[in-house]
């Protein structure tokens, strides 16, 4: 019996996958089409950060009257598969820019700082949001968002946590919003607390989300600054790869004995945390041509583009405006967090 029904489930799925595979293109299409609409925005305003630029307009193109019913319905499958493989791969990428050697460097105090930071703004964050009582794996996320790099962090740890996607586009666009304002507040904060322009960008680079906002924000402060800041983003990007293995193991513990749609067990460690480790430790070899590392990264900016521009179309205001208060006052927390314990984690390193 077995025997005969092995070949008719294999039968039967065969036509599902090739029917999602062909309503994906007109979603896959439109997100591409965001992707290079946020580029070219960012091209214009260098200040504005693409990633920024593409879950802005993935929540606009979502809510105008014409084209919101295209996006909730024919465009869909495409934008949800653009959220979650584009996403994956562009991960996979970004370990391709994560300088190992450069990082290490800084020193071990500096590494410790960041690690104490990423630490106190995850699970201080992750506490508050739970205590406010925001719906569903908000919290988690948003707290992934605030400790890593923004969004693509969110997009990571959804990906072994099974997050539904509104949450994750909810969370995304918080993220987005606080570490846009940090562009314009950090830089008038630079005198009032006495920080030099080394210290400034070690600052901006353990409290800022999103790699692109930090560079929006630490190059006001000169080539020195920005150098400082991109380095200690990386240590904070280092540590995405452990902290989704261990949100993994968490999901898999919690659902021990459960098995997933596909009929498998959720993996120990998802296949995009190795790659992203694996591209890590290529990069670090040194046998990559700066070209091919160039390209790579146009290669992550543009699928972390059309994955964010699928998942800002998810956002649905309404539902986001529901829970708006409290989220408003986890971002303020948050921020006031990561802000303040890698002020007082740069003065103590510097």
């Amino acid at each position: 019996m077995a025997l005969l029904n092995r070949p008719t489930h294999q039968v039967a799925r065969a036509p599902r996958v090739s029917r999602e595979t062909s309503t994906s293109w007109p979603g896959l299409a439109l997100a591409a089409g965001g992707a290079v609409v946020a580029w070219s925005i960012h091209w214009l305003v260098p200040a504005v950060p693409m990633l920024t630029a593409s879950v802005v307009l993935g929540i606009a193109v979502a809510h105008l009257p014409r084209i919101r019913t295209f996006v909730r319905g024919t465009a869909r499958p495409g934008l949800s598969l653009a959220g979650r493989r584009l996403m994956r791969i562009g991960i996979v990428l970004l370990g391709l820019g994560l300088g190992l050697d450069q990082v290490l460097r800084l020193g071990w105090a500096t590494v410790a700082m960041v690690v104490g930071v990423v630490a106190a703004t995850f699970f201080g964050t992750l506490w508050l949001g739970r205590k406010l009582g925001l719906p569903g794996e908000q919290p988690l996320l948003i707290a992934t968002g605030y400790s890593i790099c923004g969004a693509s962090a969110i997009g990571a740890v959804s990906e072994v946590s099974g997050s539904d996607e509104e949450d994750v586009a909810s969370s995304v666009a918080l993220v987005t919003l606080c570490g846009t304002l940090a562009i314009a507040v950090l830089p008038l904060l630079q005198g009032p607390l006495g920080l030099s322009d080394l210290a400034f960008g070690r600052w901006v680079g353990a409290s800022v989300h999103d790699v692109g906002q930090v560079v929006a924000t630490a190059q006001t402060a000169g080539p020195g600054a920005l150098g400082e800041a991109v380095l200690v983003k990386l240590m904070r990007v280092a540590l995405l790869a452990p902290l989704v293995a261990a949100v993994a193991f968490a999901v898999r513990a919690r659902r021990r004995g459960v098995r997933t749609a596909s009929g498998r067990r959720p993996a120990p460690v998802p296949l995009f945390v190795a790659g992203f480790l694996a591209a890590a430790g290529l990069r670090a070899t040194g046998v990559l041509p700066e070209a091919a590392l160039e390209w790579a990264h146009t290669a992550q900016e543009a699928l972390l583009a059309a994955a964010l521009f699928g998942l800002g179309s998810a956002v649905h205001l309404p539902t986001l405006a529901r829970t708006g208060g409290r989220a408003a006052v986890l971002g303020l927390g948050a921020w006031v967090v990561v802000a303040g314990v890698s002020y007082a984690g740069v003065a103590l390193t510097v």
